[in-house]
Parts: C-alpha cells; structure tokens; sequence
C-alpha cells in the first residue's frame, strides 16, 4: 500500500527493527540499515525515523514525513517508553529503587520511571522498563553502572526491544512494517488512550 494513494494519507510507519540494523540513511562502512530492510517508497518518499534504537537493540521504530512531529514525538519527558530488557545478574530490590532514584552514569545520573522484574532464567533477570526521556544508550548505562551482588562484576544488558511508545504497541514480527491505523494515530497524537 501506498500512502500517496489514499484519500486519507497515513501518517505513521510502525517498524520491528531487527538487531544489527543502524537507523541511518546510509552507512559508510556498508553495514545494514533501517532503509535496507523496509520498502523503497520509505526512503524515496522521505520517511524519517522518531527516535532511535541502537545497532544492539530491537523493536518498535515509527517512521513519519511530518518534521513537527518527530520534534513533538522526541522532546524529553513528553512520552513515554516501554522495554523489555534482560540483564546478565540477578536484580535486587534495592537496585529496582536505586534505578527509579537514579544513577551515576559516565553521562551523569540517569533513572527510570518504572522498572519491574517479570522473570528470571539462572543468572539473567527479565525487566520491563519504562523510561520517558531517552539518553544514547540510556538503559545499557544504568545498568551497567550497577554491579551483580554475587558476583561483584557490573550488570549488562543482553537484550534490549522497545514494546511501546506512548500508546502505540509493537505487534509485529521483526523486519517487519506496517501503517498506524487512524486510531492508532490519533492516539498517539494526542498522548492518550480511548
């Protein structure tokens, strides 16, 4: 489907970034890209990406042509996030406070808004995350600011994907794209749910 072609043009692109893939319009040292993976249009019509992933994360990227909204969609606090995270050591409540209060980072203290254990596998720990101002790299440097109580070496973050931004759910396997619905935008726009 072409946007251009519809009476009421879409505004939004969803994409499941896979990991390995930077979000840049080309890359010098040949590596993948975002716009290597989705349709030609996406790049030809100058679709621009709201945010970033890095190249070791995945998940949800929204594309738009709209310059106003990548601005109002990336100012600091104004929506929120949502990750799922496994972190290589084992979380301890007092570690779930300290990343709430923040932390001292290379960067200066970085916290989160909500952090919640959903599951442990031997030594690694599930979170959800949910941050509302996102620093390069922001999640991988409180963790990793943060030491695994048994074995005394810094925590690490093995896998990082964005699940949510502001009401809009990741819903689609990775690599793949697809449109906001009107609703979906229109809620995401407005910052608020139905």
């Amino acid at each position: 489907m072409n946007p251009r072609a519809a009476s009421n043009p879409r505004q939004f692109i969803m994409f499941h970034k896979p990991k390995g893939a930077i979000v840049t319009l080309s890359d010098e040292g040949g590596r993948k890209t975002v716009y290597d993976i989705l349709p030609g249009f996406v790049l030809k019509d100058k679709w621009r990406p709201v945010g970033r992933l890095d190249r070791d994360s995945r998940g949800l990227l929204l594309f738009t042509r709209d310059g106003g909204l990548i601005n109002r969609l990336t100012q600091p606090g104004q929506y929120s996030k949502i990750y799922e995270v496994w972190v290589r050591g084992r979380i301890t409540e007092e570690q779930l406070r300290q990343v709430l209060k923040g932390v001292k980072t290379a960067i200066g203290i970085l916290k989160v808004e909500r952090v919640d254990i959903s599951g442990y596998a031997g030594p690694r720990t599930r979170l959800v995350v949910e941050v509302s101002e996102g620093k390069n790299r922001h999640i991988r440097r409180i963790f990793g600011a943060l030491k695994d109580p048994q074995f005394n070496t810094p925590l690490k973050v093995l896998d990082l994907k964005r699940i949510q931004i502001s009401t809009v759910k990741l819903d689609i396997p990775s690599s793949r794209w697809r449109f906001l619905t009107h609703k979906e935008e229109s809620e995401l726009i407005r910052g608020t749910v139905y």
